[in-house]
């Protein structure tokens, strides 16, 4: 497989990123083997003309729940519950399988060619995981956590989420959970939105410092890193003195927090997507209850918060959907990178590098994917406008590449009631 994407403007993911014009993207197989003048005279590649539309490297979505869709519901679900009825069976497991791989197509059809799964159902991530790696199934490359760790009456336990007692059912559950061979631990070390009893509980800490600390050394002996749903400053404080290396959400940070982030070298995945429905939407909209926007605003102010004081101080932000919530779809990752540049005060520009390089730095990848590099993963987009003068245009896209594998005019059934209500805050 030998292809050259001519006639196309690169933005290639850099810190700074402009137009580039006038070059060949060469591709063999699953690599960009070089980028050559337009003029220049090759053989033995198809030529792909672009017609003067942009080409970017993939999207990096950070935080991913597959079992959810994002449908907006007009009242909450018993998520215990609901996990319970469709695992019980062989045939339930295996339509929630099925399930999942159809979201996670969504995503690489949306522009996502690398994503994070920080909380599933059972082993599902992973098993999706090594299926598109052999080539069985499309979807994007995952970083897979499987279930995660929480506590009782902590967030999403005995959903997505083992329930540990205390620091030996921490360690046991690590070790459970890495047996799948997972890419990384997720805890549960706050309250959420969605589980949520009474007002300012998405910040209440439920994971003690003790069993924090046993489940990220444990995590770390095996050789994973841990990431943290946290949605206070208490609980980013716990997390990061005990061993976490990304914080999920956030919360406003002190100096202490901001001192604690440089000695871990953590970073902070700025989550906007989820938050914003539940804060700014008309509660005749998001069916959310009195208690859920308040909490909900909480969460909003406390994750732009942390990403606006961690840029100040050089601390790596990301960026993720948390998809799953209600409203955040599994095909909206450029609308958190609006958001980022909205919300966040930060450019175009930089907002295209962290869902990009700066997203696979913090993972790791960044030799391997996050820019239009000769030697790197041929995982790119095409857009028909300038994402640079307006993150839209990120919405349709003309091409789809993971791998080298293209997908033309990639096509995706959306949600209206998401479409027109989102759209009023972009």
């Amino acid at each position: 497989m030998k292809y050259a994407l001519k006639n196309g403007i690169i933005l290639d993911g850099s810190l700074n990123m402009e137009p580039i014009k006038d070059k060949t993207i060469l591709v063999e197989n699953d690599k960009i083997v070089a980028i050559v003048d337009a003029n220049m005279r090759l053989e033995g590649y198809e030529a792909i003309d672009l017609k003067g539309q942009y080409i970017m490297p993939g999207l990096i979505n950070l935080h991913v729940h597959l079992p959810s869709s994002g449908k907006p519901k007009k009242k909450e679900t018993d998520a215990k519950k609901l996990v319970k009825t469709l695992t019980k069976t062989r045939l339930r497991r295996w339509i929630v399988l099925k399930l999942c791989e159809s979201y996670a197509k969504m995503e690489l059809k949306s522009g996502v060619t690398t994503m994070r799964t920080v909380g599933g159902v059972l082993d599902i991530d992973t098993k999706i995981r090594d299926r598109i790696n052999e080539g069985k199934v499309l979807g994007p490359s995952i970083l897979a956590a499987n279930m995660a760790v929480s506590v009782p009456d902590g967030h999403m336990a005995g959903s997505l989420a083992y329930e540990a007692h205390n620091e030996d059912e921490a360690r046991k559950f690590v070790k459970i959970i890495a047996k799948d061979k997972p890419d990384l631990i997720k805890l549960m070390i706050t309250g959420g939105v969605l589980d949520a009893k009474v007002k300012g509980e998405p910040g209440e800490l439920k994971m003690s410092p003790e069993i924090v600390k046993a489940a990220c050394d444990e995590a770390h002996s095996l050789g994973m890193y841990v990431a943290a749903h946290v949605e206070s400053p208490i609980g980013v404080r716990v997390a990061l003195q005990n061993g976490v290396d990304t914080i999920e959400h956030g919360a406003k940070p002190d100096s202490e927090i901001i001192h604690l982030f440089k000695e871990r070298k953590a970073s902070h995945i700025c989550t906007i997507s989820p938050a914003l429905p539940f804060a700014l939407f008309d509660r005749s909209v998001s069916h959310a209850t009195e208690l859920s926007q308040y909490n909900g605003n909480v969460v909003f102010e406390g994750v732009l918060e942390c990403a606006k004081e961690c840029l100040k101080n050089d601390i790596p932000v990301g960026l993720g959907t948390d998809t799953g919530c209600p409203f955040i779809t599994h095909y909206d990752m450029w609308r958190e990178v609006n958001y980022f540049s909205k919300y966040v005060g930060v450019s175009k520009s930089f907002a295209l590098y962290t869902a990009t390089l700066g997203n696979a730095k913090i993972i790791g990848l960044d030799d391997k994917i996050g820019s239009i590099t000769p030697g790197k993963l041929a995982d790119m987009i095409v857009c028909q406008n300038n994402p640079l003068e307006d993150l839209a245009s990120l919405r349709k896209l003309s091409y789809v590449i993971r791998n080298g594998v293209i997908i033309k005019n990639p096509k995706i059934k959306k949600m209206k009631k998401c479409e027109e209500e989102l759209d009023k805050f972009l």
